[in-house]
C-alpha cells in the first residue's frame, strides 16, 4: 500500500455451515491477514438463511469492502442484498463451498489461505450483475433441464464428491427431460415452441467448470442465451463446443445461442427457476443486465 493511501473498513461476513465447514478453523488467521491491509475488519457469523442479507443492508455506508466468505448460495445471498444498495461497498469472496462458481470467474484461488492474499493485493474491477424481478445473479438464470439436474443431487453425493456430484445428477437427470412451451423475446433474436432448457448466463462457470456456459463474459452487459428444444446428444454436443463468439440462430437447430441485454420468457407449464442454485421464483420472467453495477476484488483471470 502506498504512503499515504486511505485504509479501508472491512466486514467478513461467515456462513460457518458452508462447504466442508474448512472456512471455520481458517478465518481466524484470515481476518489476522486481513488486519495488515484494512484499518478495520469486523468478523460476522451467520446462524441463518438471511443474517447475511441483514448484515449487508445494515453495514451500509459503514464497511468500504464486505468479504463474503461461503459457497455460491451464500454469495447470492449476499449480492442480492448488495446490489440494491444505493451506496455499494466493495464486494470481495473468500470461496468456502463446493463449487464456488463465480470466485472461480473472477479468478479466486480456491484456497481461502491463497484468496486472502488476493483480496489484500485490492485489485478490483466493475461487474455485471444479471436481474429478473427483484432478484439479482452473478452466474446464471435457468429453467427446464438445469433446473433439475440441479434439484436432483443428492445431498449425500454433494459431501463426498463435490462439485462431481453435478455430473452425476446430469447423467441421472438427462433422460428424464421433459419438454414444455416456451415464448421467448429479446432484442437479438426470438422463438416460440418446445424446449427441454433455457440457460442465461452471465458468468462463464457452472457447476465448477466452464464447459457448459462457456466464455459468458461478466463484463460485456450482455446476457448469453441458450436454448436447447430437444435432448439428445446433437444439440448437447453442438452446446458444448459452441465458441465464444459464435452465435446459433437457425431456427431448424435444436440449438439456439445469441447474447442479448434484455430476455423475456413465458412458458407453459409454469416453470419453477434456478437462478444461482437457489430456487425462489417460477416463469414468466423478465432477465436483464445491470452493466459495470459492482465492483468486486479479483484475482488472476
Amino acid at each position: 500500500m502506498n504512503r499515504g493511501e486511505r485504509k479501508m473498513k472491512a466486514a467478513v461476513i461467515l456462513n460457518p455451515n458452508a462447504g466442508n465447514k474448512k472456512l471455520v478453523n481458517e478465518i481466524d488467521f484470515i481476518c489476522d491477514r486481513l488486519n495488515t491491509a484494512f484499518e478495520t475488519v469486523t468478523l460476522y457469523k451467520t446462524e441463518q438463511p438471511g443474517d447475511g442479507a441483514d448484515l449487508v443492508r445494515k453495514l451500509e455506508g459503514k464497511a468500504d469492502v464486505i468479504i463474503g466468505a461461503g459457497g455460491d448460495g451464500t454469495i447470492y445471498e449476499l449480492i442480492n442484498a448488495l446490489a440494491p444498495l444505493k451506496q455499494r461497498p466493495v464486494f470481495a469472496i473468500l470461496p468456502g463451498g463446493t463449487c464456488n462458481d463465480f470466485s472461480r470467474a473472477i479468478g479466486m484461488n480456491q484456497n481461502p489461505l491463497k484468496a486472502v492474499e488476493q483480496i489484500i493485493e485490492k485489485q478490483t474491477e466493475a461487474v455485471d450483475v444479471g436481474k429478473h424481478g427483484e432478484d439479482y445473479f452473478l452466474n446464471f438464470w435457468g429453467i427446464g433441464l438445469v433446473a433439475d439436474v440441479s434439484e436432483n443431487i443428492l445431498e449425500e453425493n454433494k459431501e463426498k464428491f463435490g462439485k462431481l456430484s453435478y455430473y452425476m445428477s446430469v447423467g441421472r437427470t438427462l433422460n428424464q427431460a421433459e419438454p414444455f412451451q416456451l415464448k421467448m423475446t429479446s432484442e437479438k433474436a426470438s422463438y416460440e415452441g418446445e424446449a427441454v432448457m433455457v440457460l442465461i448466463g452471465n458468468g462463464p462457470f457452472l457447476g465448477g467448470t466452464r464447459a457448459m456456459l462457456g466464455n459468458s463474459s461478466f463484463q460485456d452487459g450482455l446476457l448469453d442465451v441458450f436454448v436447447i428444444k430437444e435432448m439428445g446428444i446433437e444439440p448437447v454436443m453442438a452446446w458444448l463446443q459452441t465458441s465464444p463468439d459464435e452465435e446459433q440462430l437457425n431456427p431448424d437447430s435444436n440449438l439456439m445461442h445469441f447474447r442479448a441485454k434484455e430476455v423475456h420468457i413465458e412458458t407453459t407449464p409454469e416453470k419453477t427457476v434456478d437462478c444461482d442454485g437457489e430456487k425462489e421464483t417460477t416463469t414468466p420472467s423478465t432477465i436483464t443486465v445491470l452493466h459495470n453495477h459492482i465492483n468486486m476484488i479479483v484475482g488472476n483471470r
